[in-house]
């Protein structure tokens, strides 16, 4: 019984190796970062919509420009109200104890679940043939300590290559 442990530990370290080095040889992902003038709790008002020259020969310039219009009409719409909510909220802050954020912290959560559901609806609809993999990411700010979220690309062919590879060995992989 103890020699089934050890083979089973080998085939672990195996299973290691094997996934550190397909994700050493996956492309480096490519981050859309907001471009916008408001930024209310790390969520721009609007992400870049200039086509990134690592995407050529992937995706279409027309269909990345779609994609990230659909963003940043979905940000074009719910941030406005955000900003209201945390003026609001600041101004009252005082008188309540801090809880007239809640608003807007509930607000900013449902923005951003409304993008990662579009991102997934493009994923599903488009990239994910290609092998790609869009995701809303939370990242440090270059100019200061603050962090900000942005849009990244990376390869779906590595992620499924490991979830299925998990699949088979019997562990789902969320």
């Amino acid at each position: 019984m103890a020699d089934f442990d050890e083979i089973y530990e080998e085939e672990e370290d195996e299973e290691r190796a094997l996934e550190e080095q397909l994700l050493k040889y996956s492309p480096d992902p490519v981050v859309v970062r907001g471009s916008g003038h408001v930024t209310v709790f790390g969520l721009s008002n609007k992400f870049e919509s200039e086509f990134p020259s690592s995407l050529t020969g992937k995706v279409a310039p027309e269909e990345f420009k779609a994609s990230i219009n659909r963003v940043n009409s979905c940000l074009k719409k719910n941030l406005p109200v955000n900003v209201r909510w945390l003026l609001c909220g600041c101004l009252c802050c005082c008188c309540t104890l801090g809880c007239s954020m809640w608003p807007v912290i509930c607000l900013s959560k449902r923005t951003r679940r409304s993008i990662e559901k579009l991102l997934e609806w493009e994923n599903n609809r488009l990239y994910h043939k290609l092998c790609l993999h869009w995701r809303l990411s939370k990242r440090k700010c270059e100019t200061n300590n603050m962090m900000e979220y942005s849009c990244k690309e990376s390869s779906h062919l590595v992620q499924s290559i490991l979830q299925m590879r998990k699949l088979r060995n019997g562990i789902y992989l969320n």
